[in-house]
């Protein structure tokens, strides 16, 4: 993974976002949260599962047309979250809940779930 030094683990890689050549990422005990959101279409009532480490970002991104999944049934807001340490974690409860194909299921999370959060902790 990298060297340690006083218990934190040097990186170098690149991210998505921007370009790390060449400089050190340094991981601690604060590292991204990852989500795993329920948007609702405001127009047709349809949902989308999907996971991300920045949910305003994400958001954007659907309302803007950047996902073809979503783009035809703008616009969409959030309806629910759920945070996990890592991305892997988000993964599996973002493709546990799509295996329940039950819209029921996915109002009941909704209705006892926890509040949509747009900001990172």
């Amino acid at each position: 993974m990298g060297e340690r030094h006083n218990g934190i683990v040097e990186v170098i890689g690149s991210s998505p976002i921007r370009s790390t050549k060449g400089q050190s990422k340094r991981l601690s005990f604060f590292h991204n949260m990852y989500s795993v959101y329920i948007l609702q279409s405001i127009n047709s009532g349809r949902y989308y599962i999907g996971h991300t480490d920045e949910i305003t970002r994400r958001l954007t991104e659907h309302n803007s047309g950047m996902s073809k999944y979503t783009r035809r049934e703008r616009p969409w807001k959030l309806v629910y979250t759920e945070n996990y340490t890592t991305r892997s974690a988000a993964m599996r409860r973002e493709l546990e809940i799509k295996s329940k194909k039950s819209k029921k299921y996915i109002v009941e999370l909704i209705k006892s779930g926890e509040r949509p959060d747009t900001t990172e902790s």
